[in-house]
């Protein structure tokens, strides 16, 4: 488990002192995929160098398994990060060494015998699916092949903990998609307590099963992937899960005045959010078969997963007289579903 507690980082600056971190509490469980996502300048970066002190901590307290990693001298200190490997946005190889030589650096450094040396290089090569790439150089490889390269040298010390700083900021979408799975896959098999710091909400949706979104130093909203997605409370939460579920109006309506109110000659436009298994029920046939008076048209739908559950969601427009209208809405708020109101349009919907 790793804890944080009311950790504060300050930096100097010839302006006077830049408050990067402002008393940030987070509690990551061991084998979690734990994601941290805010904007570039945000402090995620900071964050996640605190976890493993390669940046210290103005204040507060950083809790690995119970062990201070405060208290600890530098001896101490440099054994316990063996128990925490760290990826990067940018790679980091030796550009003048293999790849088998890239992953066995650490090895080396921590006086392994050669022989133990090329049995771990060869098995993490090959769970990187990199084991014919062992003699090449990083020059030769794409990007995915270096953050694999990256993966499993950060793997080679056997750490309960892998850090991923930005580590597929540099990847076209196909080949983030691949590393993601190759980080779940390790997650899974070698039970490593993940932390990825990122600023893409798909990322997030893809592998995390915590998220926290930094702001400004603080944390704005935590809690697990799917509640974050489906209830945003702040609105730079918002704006990050808009990205990937869109809460854009249908074209037709982007320019038309929204009332709050229902007006003569007005219809409803109402969003609805379906959850698991409700996302396969025919809400609106059953809404339509039930008040047959009502004009009910869809106007947008979508249906993604989270944390391998359905969501989906519709916006549609409602004509017709006021009182049943509010009928259909109770009807729909006694089904398993959330619903929201966005307003009234003088354009039928």
């Amino acid at each position: 488990m790793i804890q944080l507690s009311h950790i504060e980082k300050t930096y100097a600056s010839p302006a006077g002192p830049v408050h990067a971190l402002k008393g940030i509490d987070l509690t990551i469980d061991t084998g979690e995929i734990y994601g941290i996502i805010g904007l570039s300048g945000a402090g995620k970066s900071t964050l996640i160098r605190c976890i493993n002190l390669l940046e210290r901590p103005t204040a507060g307290q950083v809790l690995i398994d119970g062990q201070d990693m405060l208290a600890l001298s530098e001896k101490e200190l440099r054994e316990a990060r063996k128990d925490i490997g760290m990826i990067f946005q940018h790679f980091n190889l030796l550009s003048s060494a293999t790849v088998y030589d890239n992953v066995a650096f650490p090895l080396r450094l921590a006086g392994r015998k050669e022989a133990d040396i090329r049995a771990k290089v060869e098995s993490l090569l090959e769970l990187v699916g990199l084991a014919n790439k062992a003699q090449q150089y990083p020059s030769q490889l794409s990007g995915g092949q270096k953050q694999r390269v990256g993966i499993a040298r950060a793997l080679a010390s056997e750490p309960k903990i892998l850090l991923c700083d930005e580590a597929t900021s540099a990847l076209d979408p196909q080949t983030t998609k691949a590393i993601l799975e190759l980080i779940r896959d390790i997650n899974q098999k070698m039970h490593l307590t993940v932390v990825i710091i990122t600023h893409e909400m798909g990322v997030i949706k893809e592998i995390c099963n915590k998220v926290a979104v930094i702001a400004n130093g603080v944390i704005a909203e935590q809690g697990s992937v799917l509640d974050v997605f489906m209830h945003p409370q702040q609105d730079i939460t918002k704006e990050f899960v808009s990205v990937v579920l869109s809460n854009d109006l249908p074209a037709a309506f982007r320019q038309v005045e929204i009332l709050p109110e229902p007006a003569p000659d007005t219809s409803l436009l109402l969003r609805l959010t379906f959850i698991g298994e409700n996302a396969d029920e025919p809400v609106i046939a059953d809404t339509i078969k039930k008040f047959p008076e009502l004009a009910i048209s869809i106007l947008f739908g979508d249906v993604n997963e989270i944390q391998n559950v359905p969501f989906g969601r519709l916006i549609i427009g409602i004509s017709g007289e006021q009182a049943r209208i509010d009928e259909a809405l109770q009807y729909l708020g006694s089904r398993d579903l959330q619903k929201e109101v966005i307003g009234y349009v003088r354009q039928p919907a």
